[in-house]
């Protein structure tokens, strides 16, 4: 199996690399770094992290690798991605406005509510709630009530809201934890920094 995981340069992605590798080894994954179009195309599943903020992060990706994932996503290709690589399957986001998102599902970015008791940007651990019953990946992690790590400001609101299979509360924000459909998984959390949970996610995704 040739996994590609995008890295257009922005934030260190190592220790993503390195999860993918361990969750990996017991099937000879080959996991390959990449942001060329043209492997995109050849990958038989791609892995899409990120970090940085969500204009520089689009306009990173490019045109033309921006077209190669939407062909290989409607292709059926396996696609998890995490923190911004769950933003920027939506259609815009609150953090850089006038940026088109790749649009595979409709609805938008959004900032979480602070005050003088919740902080923002919202870091560290908390419990998964199961929602539209749940999806393998979460239950290969440990389910409802399963911690996992979050670093982030802003969260994704589906237009759809079955798209949500799991829920984090945040002071007065319920932040979706992650989103699914068909061949396409999502989190906010990340499991590379989630320890066990994560790394079991990580290898159900590579067992698929």
């Amino acid at each position: 199996m040739r996994v590609v995981m995008i890295d257009i340069g922005l934030g260190n992605l190592r220790s993503v690399h390195k999860a993918l590798e361990t969750a990996g080894s017991a099937r000879h994954v080959q996991v390959v770094r990449s942001a060329d179009a043209d492997v995109v195309r050849s990958a038989d599943a791609v892995v899409m992290p990120g970090q940085n903020v969500f204009g520089a992060f689009l306009d990173g990706l490019g045109a033309e690798l921006r077209e190669a994932l939407r062909e290989r996503l409607a292709a059926g290709m396996p696609y998890l991605g995490f923190c911004l690589g769950l933003h920027a399957l939506f259609e815009a986001s609150d953090e850089s406005p006038g940026t088109a998102g790749l649009g595979w599902f409709k609805g938008r970015v959004q900032k979480l509510e602070g005050s003088a008791q919740i902080k923002i940007p919202h870091m560290g651990w908390n419990t998964l709630e199961l929602k539209h019953g749940g999806h393998p990946l979460l239950s290969a992690a440990g389910g409802d009530g399963t911690y996992v790590y979050f670093c982030h400001s802003f969260h994704v609101v589906p237009a759809d809201p079955e798209l949500v299979k799991a829920t984090v509360g945040h002071g007065d924000n319920v932040v979706t934890a992650a989103v699914a459909r068909d061949n396409v998984f999502a989190s906010q959390f990340h499991p590379e920094k989630s320890q066990g949970a994560g790394l079991a996610l990580l290898t159900r995704f590579l067992a698929a």
